[in-house]
């Protein structure tokens, strides 16, 4: 189990975290005045999701401010949102000054990723439904992006951000091939909670690599032979199993950020 962090001692990491964190969107400061909220709550979002920001750390709106060279204002609306979408969360009436990063818990695992089965199979039911020269041109794409994948699972020592990296490309594509703007609306809204637990746990899962692997040829091989109902059962199979394999790890690991 993690050792217990106090309040903050967890805040100075997470901060320090912050800082080490660069990216294209660098600072909020740099953004068009009427982007910033929208900037704060991009930067705020990718430090959580990355684990930089780690679960269970507080968020003081003063200090994240501070921090991005933003009034409060932007850093309040992006924490509104946040917490919304359950990156955040605070105590019953506590105020946004007592917010912290949600907690990685089994039960969460399971919601999320299932939510996530669900909406990629959509995605995969309708990729399926494509005429045939169309779903085997994918067919043939998702078969290199699940080589990529895998090689990228065979490598030692495992980079574990490209290892997640080519997982999501696959997904991606699976969505994107056949998908309207309101299925990948959602499916934006909760995927990055779900990318959470999987770069947190995802060098325990590696011993599972040829599991995901034999998965996704299931997908690949319904939507190559236009089986609709097989492609959406083979989606959120995978995700199902996904879930099952990060809550185990949890059991042993320990959830993270509830202590």
């Amino acid at each position: 189990m993690p050792a217990r962090r106090t309040p903050s001692s967890t805040r100075t990491t997470a901060l320090r975290g912050a800082r080490g964190a660069r990216t294209s969107e660098d600072s909020a400061s740099e953004a068009p005045h009427g982007s910033r909220p929208e900037q704060v709550y991009q930067r705020l979002r990718d430090l959580i999701v990355q684990g930089l920001l780690a679960p269970g750390s507080r968020v003081v709106e003063t200090e994240v401010a501070a921090r991005l060279g933003v009034s409060r204002t932007p850093v309040r609306e992006a924490l509104q949102r946040l917490q919304q979408e359950g990156f955040v969360v605070g105590a019953p009436g506590a105020q946004q000054a007592r917010l912290t990063v949600a907690p990685l818990t089994r039960a969460d695992v399971h919601e999320l990723l299932n939510i996530v089965g669900e909406l990629e199979g959509l995605g995969a039911r309708w990729a399926a439904g494509q005429p045939v020269n169309d779903r085997r041109a994918l067919a043939k794409e998702l078969k290199a992006l699940n080589a990529d994948f895998y090689k990228t699972g065979r490598v030692a020592p495992i980079d574990h951000g490209r290892l997640y990296e080519a997982d999501e490309r696959l997904h991606r594509k699976i969505v994107e091939a056949c998908a309207g703007p309101r299925l990948i609306a959602l499916h934006d809204s909760v995927k990055p909670q779900a990318e959470r637990y999987i770069r947190m746990y995802i060098s325990l899962l590696t011993s599972d690599i040829k599991a995901s692997v034999a998965e996704h040829d299931a997908i690949i091989d319904a939507i190559d032979e236009g089986l609709a109902d097989a492609a959406q059962v083979a989606v959120q199979m995978n995700w199902r199993h996904a879930a099952d394999r990060i809550a185990k790890v949890i059991e042993v690991a320990g959830e993270r950020g509830s202590w």
